[in-house]
């Protein structure tokens, strides 16, 4: 290996500009050098810290969380609770199933039939099926509160039967009505009452002819019939007049049998 040729300068040795005195050490720093890539992780100088996560499942999906049997039972209970409450209330003040166990509505309603009564109109009109509490009831022991309470109670979740039994019938009178049997027909003040109900009753049973009345309906009562005009116990003999604050409510469908389901006019 051949040495620099001849005649050129040897090279310089490199030196500091800055005067000895005012040399300072300049310590490294942790970081990466100027121009260099972050160390993997995001762990350099400047970098977000790292964030702890959970474990993922595959393909990146997240970890099915455990089920809590244990809670549902806990709350199994109370839901029971609000259940009843709820059908409680509702039976009491909205709708009510009841049980038809007479002819007496034949045969807009059969023996058997079940039917639902909403509680929410309380202005009766006429031609509606009404059930109604019984206008002559037999007298009840005396409960205190509590005792009454219970009763309530039992009666509104059907453990218990009431003393006594309600009724359904139509509504023929209002108050201040004059109603009249006569030659087969209904008279409302004098005017025939328009009857479409009745045409199956009468193919059925026949026309009833009897005559009776006149009735005079008091203010705050009713004037009702069954559709089954030879086989029903109504105003005409022996129920009597209806006070309007005994009205349960309305009947508007039949819901058992199957076979029977359909709206009531």
């Amino acid at each position: 290996m051949s040495g620099p040729p001849p005649g050129s300068p040897e090279p310089a040795e490199e030196t500091s500009t800055i005067p000895e005195d005012r040399r300072t050490d300049i310590a490294p720093t942790n970081g990466p050098a100027m121009g260099s890539e972050p160390p993997p992780g995001g762990t350099g100088v400047g970098s977000p810290p790292a964030v702890a996560t959970e474990p993922s499942g595959p393909n990146g999906a997240e970890p099915p969380k455990k089920k809590k049997p244990l809670r549902f039972l806990r709350e199994l209970p109370v839901l029971i609770l609000i259940a009843f409450v709820l059908a409680l209330l509702i039976k009491t003040f909205l709708v009510q199933a009841f049980y038809i166990p007479s002819e007496s509505m034949d045969p807009t309603l059969k023996v058997g039939d079940r039917v639902l009564v909403e509680k929410v109109l309380t202005h009766p009109h006429r031609g509606w099926i009404i059930v109604f509490s019984n206008p002559n009831p037999v007298a009840q022991p005396h409960r205190n509160w509590w005792s009454g309470f219970w009763h309530w109670l039992s009666e509104g979740f059907g453990v218990t039967t009431p003393e006594n039994e309600d009724f359904i019938k139509r509504v023929i009178g209002l108050p201040g009505d004059t109603v009249e049997c006569r030659h087969g027909g209904v008279f409302i003040n004098g005017q025939r009452l328009a009857e479409p109900y009745l045409k199956e009753s009468i193919k059925v049973h026949g026309l009833d002819t009897r005559s009776c009345g006149p009735f005079h309906v008091p203010q705050g009562d009713l004037f009702v019939m069954g559709d089954n005009r030879q086989n029903s116990n109504d105003s005409r003999y022996g129920l009597g007049y209806i006070p309007i604050k005994d009205v349960i409510g309305r009947a508007f469908v039949i819901i058992w049998p199957p076979s029977r389901i359909r709206w009531l006019g």
